[in-house]
């Protein structure tokens, strides 16, 4: 794999578009709007106590931090289709397992596709990794970060509608 394929994410044709709008609001008339509060609040005055102009700055910035994690995972993502429902655990899956002995529901793939009302793991992580390209009734363990081995027993897979 290259580092560019290690690093993209799935992405659903619908949230790579509301992805890709925010986007574009952020790079056009967010920089404008944000450039005009910078201008109003310098000529405030004095820029060392001036709060309006450093929270416009800090709102700047935040922004930029956005606009550049937005423009690396489009850049990068694998747009696909919503998953067959064959059981089957890829990218874009909601998927159910047990561990510890309880019932654990998450969606496989990025945090972009969903709100924040679905637990996400990326591919990539430890149990997205673990998980990923078994079926419905296998069992896989990974390492958690303090070194515990876990085992999952999928349970069920459906695919996310977004």
């Amino acid at each position: 794999m290259t580092e560019t394929a290690n690093q993209a994410s799935f992405l659903t044709q619908g949230a790579f578009d509301r992805l890709k709008a925010e986007l574009d609001e952020l790079s056009g008339p967010g920089r404008t709007e944000i450039a005009k509060k910078i201008e109003a609040a310098r000529e405030e005055g004095d820029l060392k106590e001036n709060g309006g102009y450093h929270a416009a700055k800090e709102e700047q910035g935040k922004m930029e931090a956005r606009i550049r994690q937005l423009t690396q995972l489009l850049e990068t993502a694998i747009i696909g289709e919503k998953p067959a429902d064959d059981g089957v655990v890829e990218p874009g899956m909601v998927v159910t397992v047990e561990m510890f002995g309880d019932k654990e529901t998450f969606l496989l793939g990025s945090r972009e596709i969903t709100d924040e009302s679905l637990n996400v793991f990326s591919e990539k992580s430890p149990i997205g990794a673990a998980v990923n390209g078994r079926k419905v009734g296998d069992t896989a363990s990974y390492t958690a970060p303090n070194g515990k081995q876990i085992e999952v027993k999928i349970l069920e897979t459906t695919p996310y509608d977004v």
